[in-house]
């Protein structure tokens, strides 16, 4: 196996999370736009946004076992061909049309396929000593590209239309699938007679005994809710820079024997969300918009430097079933950010009804503190339960 070709398919990766959440938030922002637009009350808005997180959150653990049966490099080019396509052809229309419904739902369900086959392919290719930070750069990408698309996306609306932003989102994903049907290939199998292949049912690189985890984590509830509420790039950046940071780190102290694969996902994971829920019990009572900012990019800055704990331990638990574990991890995180939404719409309307003002920082407590709890509850359970062993053969 070349050594460059290994960093190639990282890199793709990590361009491929790029596009995707340059997609997925971009398309938020061109629907509403066309919606305000046309006058179209929440209700109808809330459908077409919320149909996505039903496709996707059904299609995590399929997706995973496709990959598992067929390779994750074979589904992941499906799976942009198709919401590309879907992109393409669907019209972007204001009102919530059974079509635009539908489509929506199939985009959620084709790119629930994206993040397990992704982790089949990086199981396939990348060694455990490189683990950790090649993780956390293809995961970076969803940042960047929310931070992309938040940047470049309004102004094409404005100027453009929502239908362009539209177009754009597929032809970008139209561009990567043709760069991954070139460059992107599974490791030869020759080279490595005595691994055993991530993808269909052995590994190609050798993985040690003393590696392995748990997905256990309390990350998406609190993601979700700071999409729905911030337009800032800052925090979106900040959590691309951390997640790489994280995974540096990782990688070194685990390469250097400084400490053990489990104690090392202990310490990041535990770290990061320990001083990102802090943050986030905090935020409320910044009375500027400047430290609003500041305290919610510390708080998702440090969550993403969690990730080099619970993000890669899918490969460390179950090397050649990564595909299917994210699946299952991930299911359980889309539903968290689901209900994370919608409950912190529940709680505001609840402070509404008491007669609270949205701009006091009481009505926004109960919004942040109680993901700051569960966030200090879920380090607590990975510290007692996760480890670094390899726990499925």
């Amino acid at each position: 196996m070349r050594f460059s070709t290994r960093y190639t398919i990282v890199i793709l990766t990590f361009i491929s999370t790029t596009v995707f959440y340059i997609e997925r938030v971009g398309f938020s922002i061109a629907y509403t736009s066309a919606a305000d637009a046309a006058g179209v009350n929440q209700s109808n808005k809330g459908i077409v946004l919320t149909t996505f997180y039903c496709g996707y959150a059904c299609s995590q653990i399929p997706g995973g076992w496709l990959a598992q049966r067929i390779g994750g490099r074979r589904v992941l080019l499906v799976s942009f061909m198709l919401w590309s396509s879907i992109c393409f052809l669907v019209p972007l229309e204001a009102n919530p049309t059974t079509i635009l419904v539908i489509s929506r739902i199939l985009v959620g369900v084709v790119q629930g396929f994206i993040f397990p086959s992704i982790h089949n392919v990086l199981a396939q290719w990348v060694p455990p000593q490189e683990r950790s930070r090649s993780v956390s750069l293809t995961t970076s990408g969803m940042y960047l590209g929310a931070a992309i698309a938040t940047l470049i996306l309004p102004s094409l609306v404005k100027y453009k239309g929502p239908q362009h932003a539209f177009l754009a989102e597929a032809a970008l994903g139209a561009i990567w699938s043709l760069l991954w049907f070139i460059y992107g290939t599974d490791p030869p199998r020759l080279e490595h007679p005595r691994a055993t292949a991530a993808g269909s049912g052995d590994s190609f690189l050798p993985i040690k005994e003393n590696e392995g985890g748990s997905f256990k984590d309390c990350y998406n509830p609190l993601e979700e809710t700071f999409y729905m509420g911030s337009s800032k790039m800052m925090p979106y950046l900040n959590m691309f820079i951390f997640s790489n940071i994280g995974g540096v780190i990782a990688d070194h102290l685990i390469s250097k024997r400084v400490l053990s694969v489990t104690k090392t996902r202990k310490f990041l994971n535990t770290f990061g969300f320990i001083v990102a829920s802090l943050a986030l019990i905090g935020l409320p009572f910044f009375t500027t918009s400047g430290g609003a900012v500041f305290c919610s990019a510390l708080s998702l800055g440090f969550l993403a430097l969690g990730r080099a704990g619970f993000a890669v331990n899918h490969m460390d638990i179950a090397p050649r079933y990564a595909g299917i574990v994210m699946g299952i991890s991930n299911t359980a995180g889309t539903l968290a950010g689901v209900i994370g939404v919608a409950f912190t719409g529940k709680l505001l309307e609840a402070a509404k009804a008491a007669h609270m003002e949205l701009s006091n920082p009481e009505s926004w407590t109960a919004v942040f503190l109680i993901p700051g709890l569960l966030c200090i509850v879920s380090s607590i359970l990975f510290l007692l339960f996760s480890t670094g062993e390899r726990i499925f053969d």
